[in-house]
């Protein structure tokens, strides 16, 4: 009969199904997307951390959201690599799980963190003269404490529910990375409340933020609107255009991915893991670039030290 493991063996990770002969060479991009992530998130982390006149609320979430991208990328991206590479398709059990409670616990506290950026924003144009005493150090402290409490505090039942099913049968696991889902369908026995859990947590952590996010904007557009010149109307707009791409980096995808996983039958299946890898690698990797390139002290600093690499003489 069919051994019922609950302390299982090794999973296996398959990569991309479908596309085995062609991964060696889509590792390449992979990789080389991954290093810029690396390197981009942490030069914004320098960058904030090494020029004081960067200490302000909205550099404060940048560091979050760099310092999350970071964990993010690196707790996939090694293992995804060395799949498609080296072929070294085993994953341990707790391994599996702590990737796992990585990747879907620190994607709920960047929700957290874009929408407390949103929250900065709407103050900045709605309430500016009210700014600085309402996002103190210790308020942003608080609001950066209450995204991670969340999330990881969200995510930790989850993981815990996924260690303690049975797994019998088949250890495969039709993905790059250890997804809830993709790992749960492996479990025999009861598995709904695993499903329910992990559905309602979902659309509690993204249903609220985006609500809260459109929320803000809306009100954010009417105040832009209301003003005189055209050129305070730009100048807004251009100080949340660059937050406006990464809400939408991180929601569109992910919001595909999950509907795929539950409905998309019809969607190639190669399709939709390659969708799922490139989420954990895009949006870090774009990130940095947004928010260096279209905030001005990030992006004169970040030159100032580059031409001073360029002027010191060689010893």
């Amino acid at each position: 009969g069919l051994t019922l493991e609950k302390n299982p063996l090794p999973f296996i990770l398959t990569g991309i199904p479908g596309l085995e002969a062609a991964q060696f060479w889509i590792a390449f991009p992979f990789c080389i997307m991954y290093i810029m992530a690396v390197l981009g998130n942490f030069t914004v982390l320098m960058v904030i951390r090494a020029d004081s006149s960067l200490h302000q609320p909205l550099f404060y979430f940048f560091s979050m959201l760099a310092a999350i991208d970071l964990v993010l990328v690196t707790s996939t991206m090694p293992k995804l690599l060395s799949i498609f590479w080296f072929q070294t398709h085993e994953i341990i059990f707790e391994g599996c799980v702590v990737q796992m409670f990585f990747i879907h616990g620190f994607s709920a506290v960047e929700s957290g963190i874009l929408l407390a950026m949103a929250f900065d924003r709407y103050l900045a144009i709605c309430r500016p003269l009210h700014y600085s005493a309402i996002l103190t150090g210790r308020t942003i402290a608080k609001l950066c404490l209450a995204a991670a409490v969340r999330g990881i505090g969200l995510m930790t039942p989850l993981t815990c529910m996924v260690s303690s099913l049975s797994y019998c049968g088949t250890r495969v696991i039709p993905h790059s990375y250890c997804e809830h889902m993709s790992v749960v369908k492996l479990a025999c026995g009861d598995t709904r409340p695993n499903s329910i859990y992990g559905m309602t947590s979902a659309i509690f952590i993204v249903g609220l933020d985006i609500t809260l996010i459109t929320v803000s904007y809306a009100l954010i557009l009417r105040a832009v609107l209301g003003l005189s010149s055209r050129e305070a109307r730009l100048k807004s707009f251009f100080t949340c255009g660059s937050h406006i791409g990464v809400i939408l980096l991180f929601y569109v995808p992910g919001f595909f991915s999950f509907c795929v996983q539950r409905w998309g039958q019809s969607i190639p299946v190669h399709l939709h893991i390659l969708m799922a890898d490139l989420y954990l690698l895009v949006p870090p990797m774009l990130n940095p670039l947004i928010y260096g390139m279209r905030t001005k002290a990030i992006r004169e600093r970040v030159l100032s030290l580059l031409r001073q690499k360029e002027i010191q003489p060689v010893s």
